[in-house]
């Protein structure tokens, strides 16, 4: 009994040996190496104790085996590690050389190209400064060419101008060519062309932008490059966008010579107003404000003074003209002795008729008092041209500080940042200003034209009062 239990706690031990689970350094192993095809478990098929006993000695030889053949696969798989490891070192070896030699080569390429630049800088010599002076006189010769009428009439034909003088720059910046002959010719050709274009007046086609903001074709006439123009009309050219914009406002003093330019012959001299600033003249001058503009900007004050003005020399008109046939009258009147009531000398005579038979003293009051009655009607609405005189520079004044008045309140609202908002303010103070000048200084002359035309009718009046007062004291003596 004894006996089988010994055999039986055998035959479990080896079963059990059989499926151990394998240890850690197996699995890295066996993860390393390919997996090996699975070996079938043999199952027991013993009778008796002894084939048991056979059983598991078999198997444990299989197992044996099975183990021998692992690490026989595994100690391959390693020899092939090592050499692919080996190999990986070679590989890293070589390039390390090969970087090493290339590092070399690279410094070798500086040294020389030091040397070739050393080299290129002392064969360069006095043209390094010379190429550096052409290359910013083709710079600025650019810049006149974009902005040149002369480039516009060129771009017209399908020549760019520009792009040639570009090519000359960008080859003059290099430091490794020199640009040729042909390419330099080209610097001094287009300062030729635009100095002999300058002088000339010629017609071209091109597409403009007109004052509404339609685009049209027309034959537009260059004069230099100074102006563009076309049957009574000035353009501007634009360079940055290269369009040509009919003038919003044409300067109406100078349209005429455009329209004869255009259809001018060509040996025929025609007075035209040139702009030697390219536009910029025009500009300002189309900007300036006519004479309704300059008015307007005086607001209402503005207008009433201009009304009190024309209601001024309407009085003096019409006070002129009276105070000539007046004139007239009282003269026609000293050559008749017989006394005409239509003119105040006339009046006067028949105050003396009717007043023979009276003394010196009387009658010297009787003839005062009917100077003094012809006065009023002699002297009448000087009194208003004289008012007016004064009372406009006072609306001036008035006008001015309103004006200050609206400046400084832009001022306090929107500060000093932006003039066009203070220039309204300001323009009505002067205009206001300058219009009651204008109309105070030629009413005061006026007035006193008037007032002189006056005092000379009346004066003679008094001297022929005074004529006749003496006449008849010496009647009254005799």
């Amino acid at each position: 009994m004894t006996m089988k239990k010994i055999l039986f706690a055998a035959a479990m031990a080896a079963g059990l040996h059989a499926f151990t689970v394998p240890s850690l350094a197996q699995e890295a192993q066996e993860a390393e190496a390919p997996a090996a095809p699975e070996q079938p478990v043999p199952e027991s098929s013993a009778a008796s104790l002894d084939e048991l006993l056979q059983d598991v000695v078999q198997g444990k030889l299989s197992e044996s085996e099975m183990h021998q053949q692992r690490v026989q696969e595994f100690r391959q798989q390693k020899s092939e590690q090592e050499r692919l490891l080996q190999q990986a070192r070679n590989e890293k070896a070589r390039l390390e050389r090969r970087s090493a030699d290339l590092e070399d080569t690279r410094a070798k390429n500086e040294e020389e190209l030091i040397q070739l630049q050393q080299q290129l800088d002392e064969a360069k010599g006095e043209l390094r400064e010379l190429f550096g002076v052409l290359q910013q006189v083709a710079g600025d010769t650019r810049s006149i060419v974009t902005g040149s009428l002369v480039s516009l009439q060129t771009r017209a034909k399908g020549i760019d101008r520009e792009q040639a003088l570009a090519d000359l720059i960008e080859k003059s910046s290099r430091a490794s060519s020199l640009p040729s002959i042909d390419e330099i010719e080209v610097l001094w050709q287009e300062l030729q062309r635009e100095l002999t274009e300058s002088g000339k007046v010629t017609q071209f086609a091109y597409d403009v932008i007109s004052a509404d903001g339609t685009r049209e074709q027309v034959d537009l006439v260059r004069v230099g490059a100074f102006n563009l123009v076309s049957e009574g009309k000035y353009y501007t050219y634009n360079a940055s966008t290269g369009e040509v914009i009919e003038l919003g406002q044409q300067p109406a003093n100078y349209v005429a010579g455009t329209r004869q330019l255009a259809n001018a012959a060509p040996a025929e001299t025609v007075r035209f107003g040139l702009d030697p600033t390219r536009g910029q003249l025009l500009q300002l001058l189309i900007q300036k404000p006519d004479l309704m503009e300059q008015v307007d900007q005086g607001g209402a004050i503005g207008y009433i003074i201009l009304a009190m003005g024309a209601f001024a020399v309407l009085i003096v008109i019409y006070k002129v003209v009276a105070l000539l046939l007046t004139q007239m009258k009282v003269k026609s009147q000293i050559k008749s002795d017989q006394a005409n009531t239509n003119n105040p000398l006339g009046r006067i005579l028949s105050v003396y008729q009717e007043n023979r038979s009276v003394d010196v003293e009387t009658l010297e009051l009787k003839l005062d008092e009917a100077i003094l009655r012809e006065t009023p009607a002699i002297e009448r609405f000087s009194t208003f041209v004289k008012i007016i005189s004064a009372v406009a520079p006072l609306l001036g004044l008035l006008g001015t500080v309103t004006g200050m008045i609206a400046t400084f309140q832009a001022i306090t609202l929107f500060g000093t940042g932006d003039p066009k908002l203070m220039a309204g303010g300001i323009s009505q103070a002067l205009v206001t200003t300058q219009l009651g000048l204008v109309v105070a200084i030629p009413t005061l002359l006026l007035h006193s034209l008037v007032a002189g035309m006056s005092r000379n009718i009346i004066q003679i009046l008094e001297e022929q009062s005074a004529g006749i007062i003496a006449l008849h004291a010496e009647k009254e003596r005799a």
